[in-house]
């Protein structure tokens, strides 16, 4: 595909097969809700207990990168500049993300408010952003927490072969947290090298950075990981972190990459341990299709994506 885009479809399948089971932090509850399933990808059943979309469609994570695709498909002059007008656009005042935020700030009166939301769920880096934008802030990403926005805003843009040096720049629209920025350019260094052909990625990053300070506690992650790569998924992922900050999401999705053969078998491993599966299928669906190609990605999950017409329409 033109500008190894089937690196963005298999973050995009990933997440869509993710999300309705996105943010189940019970583990024992959502082995319940998948009993008996070989293949629990795009539950027809929405199970997440923070919101509703419909199956198909992609979490906040995903929609991200979806915006910067679009900015992308209009041209390539003023792109950071057009990226931040189509985020308020997508995100902001009008938006159905911005209207389910005061509803949240509503429904936060009542006892157990969860569920209540219906449509996406916008989040806190993105809810910033909106904000700062807005103020014509010269610095418009989040701060406040450490998460995958800026890595999933980043990826299309990556794979239109701009250098990393102008991807820390559009990282920081969404995000100006310096873990997030960190382990950001460690998941695209880790996706180019498999788009390179590296046989191991992974180990393939920490032999090129092995030297490099700024990698260096990532690199120690990734030994911390390497060193639990025999315990099972689901169990290692609530060691590791189940929630969607850094550096628990990135050690939880090495240790899927390590242990998978292949791209379903991740993305099964990665929903099936709960918690925010859909950043970490974001990083781990793009993985996998770079390291073995779209038609690793099943076809009958892309037939089930809505936002993967328009990927594959870019031949």
């Amino acid at each position: 595909m033109k500008n190894n885009l089937h690196v963005f479809l298999g973050a995009t399948v990933a997440d869509a097969a993710a999300r309705p089971l996105h943010w189940v932090y019970n583990q024992k509850k959502l082995f319940s809700y998948i009993k008996g399933m070989q293949d629990f990808s795009f539950l027809k059943k929405n199970r997440s207990p923070f919101y509703k979309i419909k199956t198909g469609k992609v979490s906040g994570y995903n929609d991200i990168g979806q915006v910067m695709f679009q900015t992308l498909l209009e041209g390539n002059n003023n792109i950071d500049k057009r990226f931040k007008k189509n985020i308020i656009k997508n995100f902001g005042p009008g938006s159905k993300y911005w209207k389910n935020l005061r509803l949240r700030a509503k429904y936060k009166k009542v006892k157990d408010w969860r569920g209540m939301i219906e449509g996406p769920w916008i989040h806190q880096n993105i809810i910033e952003t909106v904000k700062n934008i807005k103020a014509n802030k010269k610095f418009t990403g989040g701060i406040k927490v450490n998460e995958s926005d800026g890595y999933c805003a980043a990826l299309p843009y990556f794979l239109y072969g701009y250098d990393f040096k102008s991807l820390k720049k559009i990282i920081s629209i969404v995000t100006v947290s310096k873990i997030s920025i960190k382990y950001a350019l460690a998941k695209l260094h880790i996706i180019d090298l498999a788009l390179k052909g590296v046989k191991n990625p992974v180990n393939g990053f920490i032999k090129k950075f092995k030297k490099n300070s700024y990698f260096k506690n990532i690199i120690e992650d990734i030994d911390k990981v390497k060193r639990l790569k025999l315990k099972p998924h689901s169990i290692t992922v609530k060691k590791l972190g189940m929630a969607c900050s850094y550096p628990g999401t990135f050690n939880s999705s090495i240790h899927s990459i390590l242990n998978s053969k292949n791209y379903k078998e991740a993305i099964l491993k990665t929903i099936k341990a709960g918690g925010c599966n859909c950043s970490r299928a974001n990083f781990i669906g793009a993985y996998f299709a770079a390291l073995k190609g779209k038609d690793s990605i099943p076809e009958s999950w892309i037939k089930k994506t809505r936002s993967a017409k328009k990927i594959l329409d870019q031949k």
